[in-house]
């Protein structure tokens, strides 16, 4: 059953589901996704015996979808997930996140270390964003959206030879165009986690990226070698869009880590 929260310093409605039994689990999509990415790719399956937080991003699934980049700021993307952990109930929570939902657990964990018991990233990275987007995408990824939506954004992705495999396009096309550029705009204007911060932070961590994705491979491998507690795995001949599927070799890395994680803790 879908729950629906508000972020009291803005208004802004967030959608999200929890699933299963045993310690708590926060799953962040990636951009121009949602919180359906990971039913349709086989990972709510795959992490039975935890109890599944997974939310719609703002600006992403059945969420909020402001039309202004201020109101994506990473604050306040943080200041959601928080507010989506207090309503479902859950105090601290097993962070795993891909892309983008993966700097958003990098900025979460650096701002409320105590609600991550553990941190997941998968093809992530802590560092800022600007000029990168069009890497992860497509050249003109930006114009293409204003221009031609949703359809437009899908269909210049898959022309530069990144895999889009059904689940995805369907997650690409359910989105608000308008939306999606005010967020990408915010994308490229923010501010990444320090390295400093990132030496803090205590808690266990698996960093995963694919050997074809550039620069998220070294930035994970530096991001691992940073903290105290992180370990990095290579997916081998894996770009940033395959990062999640197939999902087997993802899985066999990443449930072990928080079973792991569960009884160090």
């Amino acid at each position: 059953m879908v729950s629906i929260a508000t972020n009291p310093s803005d208004g802004t409605q967030l959608a999200y589901e929890v699933s299963g039994e045993g310690p708590g689990v926060l799953l962040l999509h990636g951009s121009a996704l949602s919180r359906a990415i990971w039913r349709g790719l086989g990972y709510v399956r795959a992490l039975e015996g935890f109890t599944l937080v997974r939310m719609d991003l703002r600006g992403h699934g059945r969420s909020g979808k402001p039309h202004t980049p201020d109101r994506y700021r990473m604050p306040l993307v943080v200041e959601d997930v928080l507010t989506v952990l207090d309503d479902a109930r859950v105090e601290a929570a097993h962070a795993v996140g891909y892309s983008f939902g993966a700097r958003v657990a990098f900025a979460l964990a650096a701002a409320e270390p105590r609600r991550v018991l553990s941190l997941a990233t998968l093809g992530g990275t802590y560092r800022a964003q600007r000029g990168e987007v069009e890497k992860v995408f497509f050249p003109g990824y930006l114009e293409a959206l204003r221009a031609g939506g949703m359809t437009a954004f899908a269909d210049g992705f898959r022309a530069a030879g990144n895999q889009l495999d059904p689940s995805t396009r369907a997650a690409f096309l359910a989105n608000d165009a308008e939306a999606l550029a005010a967020y990408f705009e915010a994308t490229e204007e923010g501010e990444g986690v320090p390295e400093a911060v990132l030496a803090q932070l205590s808690m266990p961590a698996l960093l995963m990226a694919g050997t074809l994705d550039v620069p998220r491979l070294e930035q994970s491998r530096r991001a691992a070698a940073i903290m105290p507690h992180a370990r990095f795995v290579e997916l081998p001949a894996r770009t940033h869009a395959s990062t999640l599927f197939p999902a087997g070799p993802v899985l066999d890395e990443l449930v072990p880590f928080l079973r792991g994680a569960v009884v160090a803790g």
